[in-house]
């Protein structure tokens, strides 16, 4: 499962999933299924940087959603809850330097 083909205009900036890296999400199955309490999400890095993350929703009155993160909430999530990672953290983040704890 992946998140559906999306593209948004989000302050001049136009994010797309089809153009985009996929980095991390929430989606594995569990044995049942890939839905988590019927809403997963995608974290998505631009040729140029940027990040975003894409909602799927399986709930009436709920809409998709495309929403632009900036670095800190990015790794936040992959950190965190989008545990599912698509590439390495260095992939994912270029330019934050890791040093030991």
């Amino acid at each position: 499962m992946d998140a559906k083909r999306m593209t948004r205009i989000v302050g001049g900036k136009k994010y797309s999933t089809e153009t985009a890296t996929l980095v991390a999400s929430d989606v594995y199955w569990d044995g049942s299924n890939f839905e988590r309490h019927g809403r997963n999400r995608w974290l998505y890095r631009t040729a140029r940087g940027a990040y975003f993350v894409v909602t799927r929703t399986m709930w009436q009155g709920e809409f998709d959603a495309l929403e632009p993160v900036d670095l800190d909430e990015a790794i936040r999530l992959f950190e965190g809850p989008l545990a599912e990672h698509e590439v390495s953290y260095a992939e994912a983040f270029p330019t934050v330097a890791v040093t030991d704890a």
